[in-house]
């Protein structure tokens, strides 16, 4: 009977050793596969049988006289709490050019790419006849100005009559502004940048007709004044500011760059509460393009000399109360632990500012936290 009761112990042993050896194995080839998600569930099993051990340990008043863990003295730092929103890259100099006058375009002197600055003449049209009517029109005029100078002077000298002078002025005027808006018409034969910026791309060629269309003849882009818009909600109303400084962090570079916010929004959008800002982003390099998306950091709150602790230390009594573990007693590397309830303020970057409750240089428990309790025995 002792042997076969020894067999049947051997073999069970031999069938756990086997199925912890056959668990580690998987997991090993699990991590070598890199299967993320047949990990967490692993891990997700393995912390639920924890879980249901700390409760039957707790049911049974097992109770543990030491333990080891990790502690750190609480120092007075610079808090910044960040409202943070999404936006989009733009500049208001983004535009498609238009020709002002239909006709052949004779000329083109823009390519895309091509760097040109403010009136810079990109190409003409045809001006059909314009220009031999802007001749005649102003040998008319030179002529209605001969003789009302005549006039004038005749009538200075009181020779002649008023209705003779007024004539001539009358007709010299009407011929200067004939030829002020000749040469109007004839402006718009010409096409000019109307800023300082990029060629971006070139929709038509030399020789094609053109006129007034929604794809225009070329697009200009200046992307050396770009900003970012965006909508925040309305309880920051009051809190951004003309000249506020924003993070602003380019998803597709990788790159943060500091601006300001530029303009505030007085309107509130009844359908999300939110209102608009835009903040101006200096764009040395001339990486910002329009429409880039942009993740916007804007400090809403700081506190030059608050107490943080991280925010996984802080746990929650069966009354609601905020509560760590402060250590006490300290003789070397162990002292006693002592649950302080804490008031808690802003949260950011995985720490917490702590308003009252524990002092500066105050050691409080990092690690282990969940394992001890109050007047618990430390090592660390």
């Amino acid at each position: 009977m002792k042997k076969y009761i020894t067999l049947i112990l051997t073999t069970t042993l031999l069938i756990a050793c086997g199925k912890k050896e056959e668990a580690s194995s998987n997991i090993d080839a699990l991590i070598a596969a890199k299967n993320a998600k047949e990990l967490q569930l692993r891990k997700a099993a393995l912390q639920a049988d924890i879980n249901k051990i700390d409760a039957a340990l707790t049911e049974m008043n097992v109770k543990v006289d030491e333990a080891l863990v990790s502690v750190r003295a609480v120092k007075d730092t610079i808090f910044n709490h960040y409202l943070e929103v999404q936006g989009n890259v733009d500049t208001k100099e983004n535009i498609l050019i238009q020709p002002e006058f239909s006709g052949t375009l004779i000329a083109l002197n823009a390519k895309a790419g091509q760097r040109v600055t403010k009136g810079q003449v990109l190409g003409r049209i045809d001006d059909a006849g314009l220009g031999q009517q802007l001749a005649s029109l102003e040998n008319q005029y030179a002529l209605a100005k001969t003789n009302f100078d005549r006039q004038k002077n005749l009538w200075d000298k009181k020779i002649g009559s008023e209705m003779q002078y007024l004539q001539a002025q009358t007709n010299m005027i009407t011929a200067q502004k004939g030829v002020a808006q000749l040469k109007a018409q004839l402006a718009k034969t010409v096409i000019r940048a109307p800023f300082t910026g990029t060629i971006d791309e070139v929709f038509v060629e030399k020789g094609q007709v053109v006129a007034p269309s929604m794809q225009g003849l070329m697009r200009i882009v200046n992307v050396s004044n770009m900003y970012v818009s965006t909508s925040v909600p309305e309880t920051y109303v009051g809190k951004l500011k003309v000249g506020t400084e924003v993070d602003v962090y380019l998803t597709s570079l990788g790159k943060t760059y500091t601006g300001k916010v530029r303009q505030v929004g007085n309107f509130i959008n009844p359908s999300n509460r939110s209102f608009g800002i835009e903040v101006a982003v200096p764009n040395p390099q001339g990486l910002l393009r329009p429409n880039q998306v942009a993740k916007l950091r804007i400090i809403d709150y700081d506190n030059k000399n608050a107490l943080v602790v991280p925010s996984n230390v802080i746990q929650k009594d069966a009354n609601g109360d905020n509560y760590v573990y402060v250590v006490t007693e300290v003789n070397g590397k162990t002292g006693k632990a002592k649950k302080v309830i804490v008031k808690t303020g802003q949260s950011s970057e995985n720490v917490t500012e702590i308003l009252s409750g524990i002092a500066a240089d105050e050691l409080i428990v990092t690690d282990g936290v969940t394992s001890i309790s109050d007047g618990m025995k430390l090592s660390f």
